[in-house]
């Protein structure tokens, strides 16, 4: 199997990630008037899928640093489809809990080995990790609308069925195309010690801290960001244009248009390396958070269009620093981490949003606090070692 032809997969599973990942709260609609239940208690029966998702993350690392990783994408593919149709065959509650913690067990898989992979096999890392992290925010967009065309038209089982099929199919595709890859590369981290350019233990310790507190901080300002936009919209936009529709098609549009920011910045990575990159979006990031503290009506929109495209464009940033500076056999747990302590803030932030409006602290507040973690990253960022010290991917990919 040609390196191309892995992207392509390793592309199409971040896709199906966050479709999966996705499928459920769109689909619990459906499902609570189909069983006549509540949306609420409906809701509850989902919650193995995440907390199984948050727990598989670490050992999936692990896994992805001494197994093919490779033959762990197939097994993404493979198990996420039949935990989809085990949920879409499921008669009652249980199974349909069962169902759903397995395909979060499964989905687990992706992140700590996909993206090690892509860092493996991709010529220019930047670019790579772009375009993949295009894929997934493109399976974050479809999830909601596909599964609700199909749970309207064909009823909510059909929401996982497709997909579900869909998912096994490539699956089996990518496994009889690595076994016809005579030329196969090792993605277990066993690398010839020739292909492998060291890096002093001082830099990668760096490397990891600065992964470490991009996770924390950043993944703060990400998760609040996100998931608080359309209720700044609602306070900030409704005295200017008098409606949620409006609020809605906002959110859409930002969200919109940062998906595709990665692009770029994979071009920049490539050509000018990590910390001018990062340090310029996160004192960006800082600036913009002060301004919309206190920004109203087609002011906020604009500059929250601004910030949230800059928040997208830092994404593949760490996904590249571990690719250049980490050897190949620490990568999947070193995103396995990065991941877990990711998943932390994102399920810290919503009672800590919920509780700072609960105590009359609004944005204007709030934002100055996500200031100050932009802030902190962007000192974290200072640490990282110029272009000319950085172990070169190009060299190291050249001597495999």
């Amino acid at each position: 199997m040609s390196r191309n032809s892995i992207l392509v997969f390793v592309n199409a599973a971040h896709f199906f990630d966050h479709f999966f990942l996705l499928i459920f709260p769109t689909a619990a609609l459906a499902i609570a008037s189909a069983w006549a239940m509540s949306y609420a208690d409906t809701l509850v029966l989902g919650t193995p899928l995440y907390v199984m998702f948050a727990v598989g993350t670490l050992p999936a690392g692990w896994l992805g640093d001494r197994v093919d990783r490779v033959i762990l994408i197939i097994l993404f593919f493979l198990g996420c489809g039949a935990s989809s149709l085990m949920i879409a065959l499921s008669t009652g509650s249980t199974l349909l809990s069962i169902g759903l913690g397995l395909l979060g067990l499964f989905a687990a898989i992706y992140h700590p080995v996909g993206i090690a992979l892509v860092t493996d096999v991709g010529k220019r890392t930047g670019r790579a990790l772009a375009v993949n992290g295009v894929s997934g925010n493109l399976g974050l967009a479809a999830a909601a609308v596909i599964t609700a065309l199909l749970a309207d038209r064909f009823g909510w089982r059909s929401a996982f069925a497709v997909p579900g099929i869909l998912s096994i199919l490539i699956g089996a595709a990518m496994f009889a195309s690595s076994r016809r890859r005579p030329d196969r590369t090792d993605t277990a981290g066993n690398v010839p010690k020739d292909a492998r350019i060291p890096v002093d233990t001082r830099t990668q310790m760096i490397i990891f801290g600065v992964v470490c507190v991009a996770a924390l901080f950043g993944g703060s300002i990400f998760n609040a960001v996100t998931i608080s936009l359309p209720k700044f919209f609602d306070e900030r936009l409704v005295a200017a244009t008098g409606g949620l529709t409006w609020v809605g098609a906002s959110t859409g549009l930002v969200f919109t248009i940062a998906a595709f920011a990665q692009l770029p910045v994979g071009e920049l990575l490539d050509r000018f390396g990590a910390k001018p990159i990062l340090s310029s979006l996160l004192a960006a990031q800082a600036l913009l958070l002060l301004v919309l503290s206190q920004a109203t009506g087609w002011f906020a929109l604009v500059t929250a269009l601004i910030l949230v495209t800059s928040i997208f464009a830092a994404i593949p940033v760490t996904g590249w620093l571990i690719g250049h500076y980490i050897p190949t056999g620490l990568r999947s747990r070193i995103m396995s981490v990065e991941y877990v302590l990711s998943l932390g803030m994102a399920s810290a932030i919503v009672p800590i949003i919920s509780f700072m409006h609960r105590n009359g602290q609004g944005f204007d507040i709030q934002l100055v606090f996500l200031a100050v973690a932009a802030a902190i990253v962007f000192v974290a960022a200072l640490w990282l070692p110029g272009r000319d010290n950085r172990t070169s991917g190009a060299q190291a990919e050249a001597a495999e």
